[in-house]
């Protein structure tokens, strides 16, 4: 078990009690750990500038690199790192690995994506999504598509995947233009995505609004997710486990926890998580009992000597 507890700010916020985190091991220690012992504070390469984060079989976690598309590859037990796959010299953003070892990875402002091997690093298909200033931000790979944000456009992108996850060819990018109560807002707009709790609509953050929306995947209408007046400030990356829903507050510093109902039309705030070591958390992905979020640190300047982490957190 991690020796991290994690902070909850909301129902037992009152009790206002220090959390210490315990010593961990330095990376050279790591391997001598005691069984079932996981880092709570993964150092990625100084000047990495991460954002986007999954975790795929063998405990393998990838960062991707808003500096050059890098790809940082560790593993999330020990923390130490494996290999480097190589970008294409724009940012790697939101990413996500499915069960055939393909990481889909949204191109931020080439308005791009690209879909490349976890194991090599190489590029099997690059998909332009857009030639319009844009932010491709975010992704979810549902059953038969991978769906893609945009926070400097009101549409969304789906790559639709063939018979046994065959790639789509690169003309076969869908656009579908949010609508319904979806308002394009000044600043950054459609940020992390996921699936609602049936897999039968999308969920999708506006951050300059902090307004989650359930979205028609087939018609692109969007309805505002009643959360009993909830406004999630700084909304980033979405991860649904069952019917709950974390959400990344990036500059709150805060994992807020919702349980959803099954059609993702409505919920209820439960719980926020914060940590010590959070230095602007952006993205999420699950391993174990743990949640696992980069720290971007939109706050501080970036220097090729600016240091970065991922921050273990309990669930």
């Amino acid at each position: 078990m991690s020796g991290r507890f994690v902070a909850r700010t909301l129902s037992v916020a009152a009790l206002g009690a220090l959390l210490i985190a315990f010593g961990t091991p330095s990376a050279l220690a790591a391997p001598q750990a005691p069984p079932g012992h996981v880092e709570d504070v993964i150092t990625l390469p100084d000047g990495f500038q991460p954002e986007g984060i999954a975790i795929g079989p063998r405990a393998r976690g990838y960062v991707g690199s808003l500096v050059d598309g890098d790809v940082y590859v560790f593993d999330v037990r020990t923390g130490q790192g494996i290999t480097t796959l190589q970008g294409p010299g724009t940012q790697s953003v939101g990413l996500k690995i499915d069960n055939r070892g393909r990481l889909f990875i949204a191109g931020g402002s080439a308005g791009e994506a690209r879909a490349v091997d976890a194991a090599t690093g190489d590029v099997l298909r690059n998909y332009t999504l857009t030639t319009a200033p844009s932010f491709v931000n975010d992704v979810v790979l549902t059953h038969d598509a991978a769906w893609f944000t945009d926070s400097s456009q009101a549409q969304l992108y789906k790559l639709p995947l063939g018979p046994g996850g065959a790639l789509p060819e690169p003309d076969a990018v869908k656009v579908v233009p949010l609508s319904g109560d979806w308002v394009q807002q000044p600043g950054f707009n459609a940020n992390g995505i996921a699936e609602t709790p049936n897999h039968q609509a999308l969920l999708v953050i506006q951050s300059s609004t902090g307004i989650l929306f359930r979205v028609d995947p087939e018609t692109g209408v969007a309805t505002a997710v009643d959360l009993g007046g909830a406004v999630l400030t700084n909304g980033d990356g979405l991860l649904v486990v069952g019917r709950t829903l974390y959400v990344a507050q990036n500059l709150s510093n805060t994992v807020a926890v919702i349980h959803l109902n099954a059609a993702g039309t409505g919920g209820q705030l439960v719980d926020r998580l914060t940590d010590p070591d959070f230095q602007v958390p952006t993205t999420i992905a699950r391993f174990g009992n743990g949640l696992y979020l980069p720290n971007a640190r939109f706050d501080t300047p970036p220097t090729p000597d600016t240091m970065y982490s991922v921050v273990r957190i309990d669930r």
